[in-house]
């Protein structure tokens, strides 16, 4: 497993990550999000409403990685949005998405 998908998974078992589209726009909206990761077979819908939204509120967004690979990763069945809650998580993950390590 990757370095980008460990981390993920120690965001997970810290309780610095949220899943879910729903889950995820509201704490957009209160500005509790670093980081916003949609996976790459999302619904355009899923992406339009939560790009738009990731834009606003100034949040990045990573597509790196499939459902499967999510779900993997995390332990959990259908993950497709992942909100990472902590700055040190986020920052970990860009830097290794700047480094191409996925």
């Amino acid at each position: 497993m990757n370095k980008i998908l460990n981390l993920l998974g120690l965001a997970k078992k810290a309780r610095k990550l949220v899943l879910g589209t729903d889950t995820s726009v509201a704490m957009l909206k209160s500005n509790k999000l670093t980081l916003l990761v949609i996976a790459t077979d999302a619904s355009d819908s899923t992406y339009d409403k939560l790009e738009k939204k990731a834009y606003f509120y100034q949040v990045p967004v990573m597509y790196k990685f499939t459902t499967e690979e999510l779900s993997n990763a995390l332990g959990v069945n259908q993950v497709k949005v992942i909100g990472i809650t902590d700055a040190g998580f986020a920052s970990a993950i860009l830097k290794e998405v700047e480094r191409g390590d996925f």
